[in-house]
Protein backbone atom coordinates (compact mmCIF):
# COMPACT_ATOMS: atom_id res chain seq x y z
CA UNK A 1 0.00 0.00 0.00
CA UNK A 2 2.81 2.39 1.03
CA UNK A 3 4.41 1.70 -2.33
CA UNK A 4 1.04 2.07 -4.04
CA UNK A 5 1.10 5.56 -2.50
CA UNK A 6 4.85 6.66 -2.94
CA UNK A 7 4.14 5.45 -7.36
CA UNK A 8 1.24 8.02 -7.68
CA UNK A 9 2.94 10.44 -5.64
CA UNK A 10 5.14 10.38 -8.18
CA UNK A 11 3.28 10.40 -11.00
CA UNK A 12 1.36 13.63 -9.40
CA UNK A 13 4.58 15.51 -8.70
CA UNK A 14 5.47 14.54 -13.14
CA UNK A 15 2.69 15.40 -14.00
CA UNK A 16 3.09 18.86 -12.31
CA UNK A 17 6.73 19.37 -13.93
CA UNK A 18 5.49 18.92 -17.33
CA UNK A 19 2.46 20.85 -17.08
CA UNK A 20 4.33 23.76 -15.20
CA UNK A 21 6.59 23.33 -18.45
CA UNK A 22 4.44 23.07 -21.02
CA UNK A 23 1.58 25.90 -20.11
CA UNK A 24 2.46 28.07 -23.39
CA UNK A 25 3.09 25.24 -25.50
CA UNK A 26 5.28 22.17 -25.62
CA UNK A 27 8.94 22.19 -24.81
CA UNK A 28 11.08 21.04 -27.71
CA UNK A 29 13.68 20.69 -26.80
CA UNK A 30 13.83 21.72 -23.49
CA UNK A 31 17.36 23.71 -21.64
CA UNK A 32 17.96 20.14 -21.59
CA UNK A 33 19.27 19.35 -25.49
CA UNK A 34 17.76 15.73 -25.11
CA UNK A 35 14.65 16.21 -23.01
CA UNK A 36 11.39 17.26 -24.78
CA UNK A 37 8.50 18.02 -22.92
CA UNK A 38 4.47 17.83 -24.69
CA UNK A 39 1.25 18.61 -24.21
CA UNK A 40 -2.05 17.99 -25.76
CA UNK A 41 -4.89 19.11 -24.78
CA UNK A 42 -7.27 16.95 -27.39
CA UNK A 43 -6.87 14.05 -29.24
CA UNK A 44 -4.72 14.09 -32.22
CA UNK A 45 -4.43 12.90 -35.77
CA UNK A 46 -1.89 9.98 -36.68
CA UNK A 47 1.18 11.54 -37.81
CA UNK A 48 4.23 9.79 -39.67
CA UNK A 49 7.85 10.33 -38.37
CA UNK A 50 10.87 9.23 -38.26
CA UNK A 51 11.02 7.69 -34.19
CA UNK A 52 14.52 8.51 -32.96
CA UNK A 53 16.16 6.04 -30.67
CA UNK A 54 14.51 7.72 -27.60
CA UNK A 55 12.32 7.09 -24.10
CA UNK A 56 9.05 7.92 -23.97
CA UNK A 57 7.28 8.88 -20.33
CA UNK A 58 3.43 9.54 -19.96
CA UNK A 59 2.44 11.46 -16.98
CA UNK A 60 -0.92 11.80 -18.10
CA UNK A 61 -3.25 10.41 -21.21
CA UNK A 62 -1.98 7.94 -23.62
CA UNK A 63 -0.53 7.27 -27.29
CA UNK A 64 -0.63 4.62 -29.60
CA UNK A 65 2.32 4.20 -32.02
CA UNK A 66 2.10 2.18 -34.74
CA UNK A 67 5.23 0.20 -36.71
CA UNK A 68 4.98 -1.82 -39.64
CA UNK A 69 1.73 -3.75 -39.06
CA UNK A 70 2.27 -3.81 -35.35
CA UNK A 71 0.83 -1.47 -32.43
CA UNK A 72 1.96 -0.12 -29.54
CA UNK A 73 -0.18 1.77 -27.00
CA UNK A 74 1.82 3.01 -23.69
CA UNK A 75 0.18 5.05 -20.97
CA UNK A 76 1.63 6.70 -17.36
CA UNK A 77 2.55 3.14 -16.40
CA UNK A 78 4.01 2.05 -19.27
CA UNK A 79 7.18 3.65 -21.36
CA UNK A 80 8.33 2.95 -25.33
CA UNK A 81 11.68 2.65 -26.00
CA UNK A 82 13.27 2.53 -29.35
CA UNK A 83 16.75 1.41 -29.91
CA UNK A 84 17.24 2.26 -33.68
CA UNK A 85 15.85 5.07 -35.90
CA UNK A 86 12.33 4.06 -36.98
CA UNK A 87 9.36 5.23 -39.30
CA UNK A 88 6.02 5.33 -36.95
CA UNK A 89 2.99 6.35 -37.29
CA UNK A 90 1.64 7.66 -33.76
CA UNK A 91 -1.27 9.33 -32.73
CA UNK A 92 -2.04 10.76 -28.87
CA UNK A 93 -5.48 8.95 -28.36
CA UNK A 94 -6.52 10.17 -24.53
CA UNK A 95 -6.06 13.81 -24.00
CA UNK A 96 -8.63 16.41 -23.32
CA UNK A 97 -8.69 20.30 -21.40
CA UNK A 98 -9.88 19.02 -18.22
CA UNK A 99 -6.45 16.07 -18.33
CA UNK A 100 -4.47 17.06 -21.18
CA UNK A 101 -2.12 14.84 -22.98
CA UNK A 102 1.14 15.32 -20.91
CA UNK A 103 4.61 13.50 -21.91
CA UNK A 104 7.95 13.46 -22.00
CA UNK A 105 11.28 12.18 -24.72
CA UNK A 106 14.80 11.60 -23.95
CA UNK A 107 16.54 10.93 -27.08
CA UNK A 108 19.59 8.05 -26.20
CA UNK A 109 23.28 8.41 -26.96
CA UNK A 110 24.46 4.95 -28.00
CA UNK A 111 28.11 6.27 -27.39
CA UNK A 112 26.89 6.56 -23.68
CA UNK A 113 25.03 3.46 -23.55
CA UNK A 114 28.43 2.21 -24.76
CA UNK A 115 30.55 3.46 -22.37
CA UNK A 116 28.21 2.25 -20.03
CA UNK A 117 28.37 -1.49 -20.63
CA UNK A 118 32.55 -0.64 -21.07
CA UNK A 119 32.74 0.66 -17.32
CA UNK A 120 30.05 -1.97 -16.29
CA UNK A 121 30.17 -5.54 -17.78
CA UNK A 122 26.42 -6.66 -18.85
CA UNK A 123 24.32 -9.09 -17.48
CA UNK A 124 24.46 -12.50 -18.74
CA UNK A 125 23.72 -12.58 -22.79
CA UNK A 126 20.29 -14.58 -23.22
CA UNK A 127 18.20 -14.84 -25.90
CA UNK A 128 17.45 -11.81 -29.08
CA UNK A 129 15.49 -9.47 -28.73
CA UNK A 130 13.27 -9.44 -31.51
CA UNK A 131 11.90 -5.38 -32.32
CA UNK A 132 13.99 -2.26 -32.32
CA UNK A 133 10.94 -0.69 -29.95
CA UNK A 134 8.54 -2.37 -26.82
CA UNK A 135 6.84 -0.80 -24.50
CA UNK A 136 7.76 -2.06 -20.34
CA UNK A 137 6.64 -1.02 -17.04
CA UNK A 138 7.52 2.16 -15.67
CA UNK A 139 9.65 1.30 -12.02
CA UNK A 140 9.90 3.93 -9.52
CA UNK A 141 13.94 4.32 -9.88
CA UNK A 142 13.40 5.13 -13.30
CA UNK A 143 10.44 7.52 -12.75
CA UNK A 144 12.41 9.70 -9.46
CA UNK A 145 15.38 9.91 -11.95
CA UNK A 146 13.01 11.47 -14.81
CA UNK A 147 11.70 13.87 -11.78
CA UNK A 148 15.13 14.46 -11.05
CA UNK A 149 16.28 15.32 -14.73
CA UNK A 150 13.11 18.22 -15.02
CA UNK A 151 13.91 19.59 -12.02
CA UNK A 152 17.50 20.86 -13.18
CA UNK A 153 15.09 22.56 -15.78
CA UNK A 154 14.99 24.79 -12.64
CA UNK A 155 18.65 24.86 -12.15
CA UNK A 156 20.27 26.36 -15.54
CA UNK A 157 23.68 26.99 -14.10
CA UNK A 158 23.85 23.63 -13.51
CA UNK A 159 22.97 21.49 -16.49
CA UNK A 160 25.96 21.00 -18.27
CA UNK A 161 27.01 19.58 -15.32
CA UNK A 162 24.65 17.25 -13.31
CA UNK A 163 22.52 16.88 -16.57
CA UNK A 164 24.86 14.17 -18.27
CA UNK A 165 25.04 12.29 -14.87
CA UNK A 166 21.56 12.11 -14.02
CA UNK A 167 20.97 11.11 -17.82
CA UNK A 168 23.69 7.72 -17.55
CA UNK A 169 21.81 6.75 -14.61
CA UNK A 170 18.47 6.48 -16.47
CA UNK A 171 20.79 4.94 -19.11
CA UNK A 172 21.94 2.47 -16.40
CA UNK A 173 18.75 1.55 -15.56
CA UNK A 174 17.23 0.76 -18.84
CA UNK A 175 20.66 -1.61 -19.27
CA UNK A 176 19.75 -3.36 -15.87
CA UNK A 177 15.82 -3.27 -16.39
CA UNK A 178 13.50 -5.57 -19.08
CA UNK A 179 14.72 -4.08 -22.07
CA UNK A 180 18.31 -3.92 -21.52
CA UNK A 181 18.75 -6.49 -23.98
CA UNK A 182 17.66 -4.35 -26.62
CA UNK A 183 19.66 -1.44 -26.31
CA UNK A 184 22.95 -3.83 -25.40
CA UNK A 185 21.89 -5.71 -28.92
CA UNK A 186 22.27 -2.16 -31.03
CA UNK A 187 25.86 -1.06 -29.17
CA UNK A 188 27.63 -4.34 -29.45
CA UNK A 189 30.36 -4.25 -31.96
CA UNK A 190 29.60 -7.35 -34.31
CA UNK A 191 26.10 -7.81 -32.95
CA UNK A 192 23.57 -8.70 -36.05
CA UNK A 193 21.27 -6.37 -34.55
CA UNK A 194 24.43 -3.42 -34.40
CA UNK A 195 25.47 -4.67 -38.19
CA UNK A 196 21.67 -3.43 -38.99
CA UNK A 197 21.45 -0.66 -37.11
CA UNK A 198 24.39 1.04 -38.53
CA UNK A 199 22.83 0.15 -42.53
CA UNK A 200 20.22 2.44 -41.18
CA UNK A 201 22.30 4.95 -40.40
CA UNK A 202 23.47 4.39 -43.78
CA UNK A 203 19.91 4.48 -45.65
CA UNK A 204 19.13 8.06 -44.06
CA UNK A 205 21.77 9.88 -45.70
CA UNK A 206 21.25 7.80 -48.86
CA UNK A 207 17.46 6.68 -49.70
CA UNK A 208 17.73 8.87 -52.87
CA UNK A 209 20.34 6.13 -54.13
CA UNK A 210 18.74 2.49 -56.40
CA UNK A 211 18.72 0.38 -53.41
CA UNK A 212 20.12 -3.22 -54.06
CA UNK A 213 19.66 -5.32 -51.09
CA UNK A 214 22.44 -7.45 -51.66
CA UNK A 215 24.47 -4.03 -51.49
CA UNK A 216 22.87 -3.52 -47.70
CA UNK A 217 23.96 -6.92 -46.73
CA UNK A 218 27.41 -6.56 -47.92
CA UNK A 219 27.78 -3.37 -46.03
CA UNK A 220 26.32 -5.63 -43.10
CA UNK A 221 28.68 -8.62 -43.32
CA UNK A 222 26.04 -10.52 -44.06
CA UNK A 223 24.51 -13.43 -46.22
CA UNK A 224 21.52 -11.56 -48.41
CA UNK A 225 19.05 -13.90 -46.95
CA UNK A 226 20.34 -13.05 -43.13
CA UNK A 227 20.43 -9.44 -43.62
CA UNK A 228 16.38 -9.35 -45.32
CA UNK A 229 15.90 -11.47 -41.99
CA UNK A 230 17.25 -9.63 -39.06
CA UNK A 231 16.48 -5.93 -40.69
CA UNK A 232 12.54 -7.15 -40.81
CA UNK A 233 13.04 -8.87 -37.18
CA UNK A 234 14.52 -5.19 -36.31
CA UNK A 235 12.19 -2.90 -38.21
CA UNK A 236 8.92 -4.82 -38.76
CA UNK A 237 9.26 -3.73 -42.24
CA UNK A 238 11.90 -4.77 -45.31
CA UNK A 239 14.95 -2.73 -46.41
CA UNK A 240 12.55 -1.83 -49.79
CA UNK A 241 9.71 -0.11 -47.72
CA UNK A 242 12.01 1.47 -45.00
CA UNK A 243 13.39 3.63 -48.47
CA UNK A 244 10.48 3.80 -49.61
CA UNK A 245 8.86 5.94 -46.21
CA UNK A 246 12.26 8.14 -46.16
CA UNK A 247 11.65 8.62 -49.77
CA UNK A 248 7.86 10.02 -49.03
CA UNK A 249 8.70 11.94 -45.80
CA UNK A 250 11.28 13.67 -47.82
CA UNK A 251 9.40 14.50 -51.17
CA UNK A 252 6.41 15.64 -48.56
CA UNK A 253 8.80 17.77 -46.29
CA UNK A 254 9.79 19.44 -49.90
CA UNK A 255 6.52 20.29 -51.10
CA UNK A 256 5.19 21.90 -47.79
CA UNK A 257 8.43 23.55 -46.52
CA UNK A 258 10.16 24.55 -50.19
CA UNK A 259 6.86 24.35 -52.55
CA UNK A 260 7.90 21.86 -54.49
CA UNK A 261 5.38 20.40 -57.56
CA UNK A 262 4.71 16.76 -56.60
CA UNK A 263 6.67 15.65 -59.83
CA UNK A 264 9.86 17.66 -58.88
CA UNK A 265 10.03 16.57 -55.51
CA UNK A 266 9.68 12.84 -56.82
CA UNK A 267 12.46 13.15 -59.08
CA UNK A 268 14.65 15.04 -55.90
CA UNK A 269 13.87 11.61 -53.83
CA UNK A 270 14.70 9.32 -56.46
CA UNK A 271 11.56 8.46 -57.97
CA UNK A 272 11.75 7.77 -61.52
CA UNK A 273 7.89 7.61 -61.83
CA UNK A 274 5.56 10.06 -60.92
CA UNK A 275 2.63 7.63 -61.17
CA UNK A 276 3.91 5.49 -59.22
CA UNK A 277 5.32 8.27 -56.62
CA UNK A 278 1.71 9.29 -56.25
CA UNK A 279 0.73 6.15 -55.53
CA UNK A 280 2.89 5.21 -52.99
CA UNK A 281 2.64 8.79 -51.28
CA UNK A 282 -1.38 7.83 -51.45
CA UNK A 283 -1.23 4.90 -49.55
CA UNK A 284 1.23 6.32 -47.22
CA UNK A 285 -0.67 9.78 -46.16
CA UNK A 286 -4.14 8.69 -46.93
CA UNK A 287 -4.48 11.27 -49.82
CA UNK A 288 -2.46 12.37 -53.37
CA UNK A 289 0.46 14.89 -53.20
CA UNK A 290 -1.38 17.89 -53.95
CA UNK A 291 -4.52 17.52 -51.51
CA UNK A 292 -2.60 16.05 -48.56
CA UNK A 293 -0.04 19.50 -48.71
CA UNK A 294 -3.26 21.49 -49.16
CA UNK A 295 -4.80 19.81 -45.61
CA UNK A 296 -1.72 20.56 -44.08
CA UNK A 297 -1.04 23.97 -44.87
CA UNK A 298 -4.91 24.71 -43.91
CA UNK A 299 -4.45 22.98 -40.94
CA UNK A 300 -1.11 25.00 -40.04
CA UNK A 301 -2.83 28.31 -40.65
CA UNK A 302 -5.49 27.59 -38.78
Amino acid sequence: MQKTGEREMAFTSLKERISRWTEEGNLSPSAIPALSLYRRTSPAEPISYMHEPSICLIAQGSKRVILGEEVYVYDANHFLITSVGLPVVAQVIEASIEKPYLGLTLKLDHRAIAQLMMDHPPLPRTQQARRAMAVSEVTMPLLNAFLRLIDLLEEPDNIQVLAPLVQKEICYRLLLGDQGLRLRQIVEAGNQSHQIAGVIEWLKSNFTQPLRVDDLAAHARMSTSSFHHHFRALTAMSPLQFQKWLRLQQARQLMLTEHMDAATAALRVGYESPSQFSREYSRLFGAPPLRDIRSLQRAAAG
